[in-house]
């Protein structure tokens, strides 16, 4: 029965599976390390002892979620050789070389300062430990910045040549390759995505410990920066992400069609088509619900424009638009309810009622894992929508695998699903015992010995550091 299944199917059902259980975590990590950074600014800028309470609860959470990160990174990378070997010789000297940038920068960072963030609190000056903080939020930023490189080269590959082996090689500047046209667009778009997981994540459990005691002045601070990160950060995700579009659009025009769900052409318009089954058969959208000009109006700000089809493509091209065209709408709708979010929020704030509101708290614990499912949406949409190709319009996907058996691959994706949901699913529930147990005020602060020693003055008791709005 193994036999007559798919290898190549298999192997990318095994790296989807995969890699969505590890871009949760740097979606995560990215976020997080920025957040300590800011705490821990904040608090050496006033003294506000909750600053400091709340950097050492997020600290363990940020080292479970950035251990197994690096571990899950780890297993994706070796099936580049066993799974895609074609795909690595091919590619392998465009590819490889990004990839080692980023260990070499941005991993060699992160590794050198994690020692002194994680442990060093109690022991080195705050100046030091603070920039150990900085360099890890640093090289997250770093790793992100290599690896969407990589992934926005294989989208819109540029400043390549390729050689009589077949292979993809460097032709001129690697400035071309690193700075590929989608680069800057998947970068932004991805980065801002991270904060938003993080915001949602930190403000899903300040509300839940705010439903619990409305007086708790840990959950009260993660939940308020937490709603201004979504009002500041979402609108701006939006525009990012309406940019996006126009750059795919314009470099691959199969997936934002197959995103939208317009399979025929449309001379003086095309609608919007907001729900619907979509049929690779049929070539057509089953059941639409749509909007007239409104789909020519978002892609060309010009509700009259026209638009290609899918037909005006050759069909061997077509990625599997009814995956995308659901997954994108689901990105979609997660934004604008993290928007919903944010404006009510400010209304909240606006009533003073921001610690009050139990609705709100309540609506902000169920969008708590919105960001991680908006990431996973937006990875579906951005990988599937490049099939049938693994290096855009160069490389197709049934070209690149490995020679191996259905058996073989089929045998290692269930050990895969085995072990991952026994290893990190036992990991998820650890970080879910974290997050349910609230901040309290008594944690200890760093002590003050080393820093008066370095010159520094100290800052004041937790007790003594609390504004009079967090006493009450």
């Amino acid at each position: 029965m193994l036999e007559t299944l798919d290898p190549v199917i298999l192997a990318r059902a095994q790296f989807a599976f995969t890699v969505s259980f590890h871009f949760l975590f740097p979606a995560f990590s990215i976020g997080l390390a920025s957040f300590l950074m800011v705490l821990e600014a904040l608090w050496l800028k006033t003294g506000n002892g909750v600053y400091a309470n709340l950097y050492r609860y997020w600290l363990k959470i940020f080292a479970v979620v950035f251990g197994m990160g690096v571990v899950s990174g780890v297993v994706m990378s070796y099936q580049f050789g066993t799974n895609w070997s074609v795909y690595s010789q091919k590619a392998g000297p465009i590819i490889g070389p990004l990839m080692a940038y980023e260990v070499l920068t941005a991993f060699f960072l992160e590794a050198g300062f994690l020692g002194v963030m994680l442990f060093g609190i109690d022991k080195v000056g705050r100046g030091l430990h603070f920039f150990a903080s900085c360099m890890v939020a640093l090289g997250t930023l770093i790793s992100a910045t290599w690896i969407l490189s990589v992934n926005s080269w294989m989208q819109t590959p540029t400043g390549f040549a390729i050689n009589a082996s077949g292979q993809f090689v460097p032709a001129g500047s690697w400035l071309a390759i690193i700075f590929n046209p989608s680069f800057p667009y998947r970068l932004l778009h991805t980065v801002l995505a991270a904060y938003l997981t993080t915001a949602f994540a930190v403000g899903g459990v300040g509300a839940w410990h705010l439903l619990k005691n409305k007086s708790n002045l840990g959950a009260r601070k993660m939940f308020s920066m937490a709603m201004w990160m979504a009002l500041f950060v979402t609108p701006i995700q939006i525009v990012a992400g309406d940019a996006h579009g126009l750059n795919t659009l314009e470099h691959q025009p199969a997936k934002v069609l197959a995103m939208e769900g317009d399979y025929q052409p449309h001379p003086e318009g095309a609608p919007l088509i907001l729900f619907g089954l979509p049929s690779n058969e049929e070539a057509r959208v089953r059941y639409e619900i749509s909007i007239p000009h409104l789909g020519s109006l978002i892609l060309k700000h010009d509700p009259f424009a026209p638009l290609p089809g899918l037909t005006d493509i050759p069909r061997d091209q077509w990625p599997p638009a009814p995956i995308i065209f659901w997954s994108f709408r689901i990105m979609v709708a997660l934004g604008f309810a993290m928007l919903g979010v944010g404006l009510w929020s400010l209304f909240a704030r606006l009533k003073r009622k921001l610690y009050e509101w139990s609705l709100l708290h309540i609506v902000a614990v169920c969008m708590g894992p919105a960001g991680f499912i908006a990431v996973i949406a937006g990875w579906v949409t951005t990988e599937v929508g490049r099939q049938p190709f693994t290096v855009y319009g160069l490389l197709r996907t049934a070209d690149s695998h490995s020679p191996l058996a259905a058996p073989a691959v089929a045998i290692s994706l269930v050990a895969f699903i085995v072990v991952y949901f026994f290893a990190f699913g036992s990991g998820i529930f650890y970080l879910l015992r974290l997050m349910s147990k609230p901040p309290e005020p008594h944690e200890s602060e760093p002590p003050q010995v080393p820093q008066r020693a370095a010159g520094i003055t100290p800052a004041p008791s937790l007790g003594a550091t609390l504004p009079l709005e967090d006493r009450t």
